[in-house]
């Protein structure tokens, strides 16, 4: 049972505790490093994120049809009123289902750019796994491993299991 914010308590107004920051930062950064890491390993189009994967997609091409998961995110359109509604209304079909689903973590704005400060943007877990699934599904993340492994597109080899 968690305690009542004090009656005069705005958060709007709230301070950030620097440190809490900086912890957050830290994982979202390790998360994102390990993401990395895993696409040059394995190609993003064999890889599973979560066990509800397929439904993950399907429910991001209903709820977004608009949705190009090639296209570059349009960081202020997501992050506008109603972009944000929209998916919390997404996000909270998970809240019960995947783990840290409304953890901040780091997205590439485009999945043909690498990680740095100005191709990334910050969001929610479950945002991240909706548009990786997508981009993973549509074979968008397997020039990281083509890059890192000196394999061509056209040559594909098979992965032994």
């Amino acid at each position: 049972m968690s305690a009542a914010p004090p009656a005069n308590f705005n958060p709007e107004e709230a301070e950030n505790l620097e440190d809490m920051e900086k912890q957050f930062a830290v994982k979202a950064v390790q998360h994102m490093t390990t993401y990395w890491a895993i696409l040059e390993k394995v190609r993003g189009s064999s890889l599973r994120l979560t066990k509800m994967d397929d439904e993950i997609y399907e429910h991001l091409k209903k709820d977004f049809p608009e949705f190009d998961p090639a296209a570059t995110i349009d960081e202020d359109e997501m992050k506008s009123k109603t972009g944000k509604e929209r998916w919390r209304k997404f996000m909270m079909a998970y809240e019960k289902k995947i783990d840290d689903y409304n953890f901040g973590t780091i997205i590439r704005s485009n999945p043909k750019w690498e990680y740095g400060q100005d191709e990334t943007i910050f969001v929610p877990r479950m945002q991240f796994y909706a548009i990786e699934i997508a981009r993973n599904k549509l074979g968008l993340n397997d020039w990281i491993y083509e890059q890192n492994n000196g394999t061509p597109a056209d040559k594909k080899a098979e992965d032994p299991k």
